[in-house]
């Protein structure tokens, strides 16, 4: 099995190219047992994928880290274990971004994540003609300054308001964005602007909360909620709908997998590798439903990290992207969604 390979941000954080995503223990997936969850979060350290992305907004996230934390901190063992690492989000609702009010959404997080500063901090804003997020984002700084925050990032922002930010002198690690076979708007300008400014893109819904898999390969079209019966299969089966249709979605599917039994691995493993190779991408976010019996994927996720595309695989798989429709032309730059 190949080892996770890591990659340090800007601000010196050094993170797994594969992390654990966990706005799967926020209800919007299906009931989560938090003593369950904390317990099954040790397998994924022991494998090597010690990064877990977060969110103040994802239901228990941050207790749920802070508790492995803390018990990793008392356990009296005098086996060096592995270090982790904790991204987390501040998403704010409309409002005053005083310092005292940003500053006491750090120390909440903090707090919750038994932390004494934030590994990296990932700022999300809803309306951009409220300008209060540059306000919010130069006390941030100033924080970092103060060393309450290692990498301060970003998350959904298009390439405009990045540009913005950064010409005000505030420095960025990465940006949090969708980036997946289906939704590729990040390729259109995002990912330019990034390479030029030494920023690093996170990407989520690689594997389209699990559609991109060979569960759905060669099955009919999902079209209820008790077929689509996560938050992540509603939302990403929305894109696919946007981006083709089911029935390039399906010839998708095929090709995947026609390169997948080349490389002896999972279609999944194929989608993962191949934004991995994208130029300005520092790692994947996978879902993990912590603490559910048989929703983990640590082995095969771990397969992604070996997989090594051919030209030929790669002449496939984008001989079928060409027929997709352009998200950006329909959907806008990257977090439009959000903001439409």
């Amino acid at each position: 099995m190949a080892q996770v390979p890591k990659v340090r941000l800007s601000g010196g954080l050094e993170i797994c190219r594969l992390l654990n995503g966990m706005w799967q223990v926020s209800g919007a997936h299906g009931p989560i047992d938090p003593q369950k969850a904390v317990k099954a979060m040790e397998a994924y350290v022991n494998a090597g994928l010690t990064s877990f992305d977060m969110a103040d907004i994802y239901g228990p996230a941050e207790e749920i880290f802070g508790n492995f934390n803390r018990q990793r901190k008392s356990s009296s063992s005098d086996v060096v274990t592995p270090a982790i690492q904790g991204l987390t989000k501040w998403v704010p609702r409309p409002g005053p971004m005083d310092r005292k009010v940003v500053e006491k959404a750090i120390q909440r997080s903090m707090s919750r994540m038994q932390v004494e500063r934030l590994d990296c901090l990932q700022f999300h804003w809803w309306d951009y003609s409220d300008k209060r997020y540059l306000e919010a984002l130069g006390h941030l700084s100033d924080l970092q300054q103060e060393g309450m925050i290692c990498e301060l990032a970003l998350t959904n922002f298009d390439t405009q308001r990045l540009e913005e930010i950064t010409s005000k002198g505030i420095r960025i690690s990465s940006n949090q964005v969708h980036y997946s076979l289906i939704d590729r708007r990040p390729a259109a300008k995002m990912e330019k602007f990034c390479l030029a400014h030494g920023i690093q893109l996170l990407t989520y819904g690689t594997i389209g909360g699990g559609l991109i898999s060979e569960r759905y390969l060669g099955c009919g079209e999902p079209k209820s909620r008790a077929e689509l019966n996560t938050a992540s299969l509603s939302k990403y089966k929305n894109m696919v709908d946007a981006w083709g249709g089911w029935g390039l979605f399906q010839e998708l599917l095929s090709t995947l997998d026609a390169v997948a039994r080349r490389h002896g691995c999972s279609i999944a493993n194929v989608a993962t590798k191949y934004m991995l190779d994208q130029p300005a991408v520092a790692g994947v976010i996978v879902g993990c439903r912590l603490g559910v019996a048989g929703a983990e994927h640590i082995q095969d996720n771990l397969r992604s990290c070996g997989v090594r595309l051919a030209p030929e695989d790669l002449r496939a798989i984008d001989s079928v992207l060409h027929r997709s429709r352009d998200l950006t032309r329909s959907i806008g730059d990257c977090g439009d969604e959000y903001r439409n």
